[in-house]
């Protein structure tokens, strides 16, 4: 039993310093064994990533539990754009509604709007 908590424990402790290399010079692993197969470790010019690019800008009493992050600059953080999230984004913009939504008017009682009760199943 204390081997394989011994094992456990070097496994763990090998795994956060791995991320916590790859955080502090911005340099993943596979790009880091490639680079120093190449000898082209001297060469790179990555930048320490920000660990509000991993955590996102939620406070610190928010980063142990399973929650979507928030961030500052989404596209940058992941790389990559949607399509769908760039047109909602710039109908937000333009302050427009899309066109093809039925307008809801504001209803005095607490019933819901017809456009809604016709969508509800009888």
């Amino acid at each position: 039993m204390t081997i394989l908590a011994i094992g456990a424990f070097l496994f763990t402790s090998s795994m956060l310093m791995n991320v916590t290399y790859g955080l502090m010079t911005g340099i993943g692993t596979i790009d880091r064994l490639k680079k120093k197969a190449t000898n082209t470790m001297s060469q790179s010019d990555e930048e320490p990533i920000p660990l509000k690019d991993v955590f996102g800008v939620g406070g610190y009493l928010t980063w142990p539990f399973p929650i979507d992050p928030v961030f500052e600059n989404f596209d940058r953080c992941m790389g990559y754009s949607m399509p769908q999230r760039l047109a909602r984004e710039q109908q937000l913009m333009e302050n427009q509604r899309p066109k093809d939504q039925p307008e809801l008017e504001p209803s005095p009682s607490l019933e819901l709007p017809t456009c809604v009760n016709n969508l509800l199943p009888v």
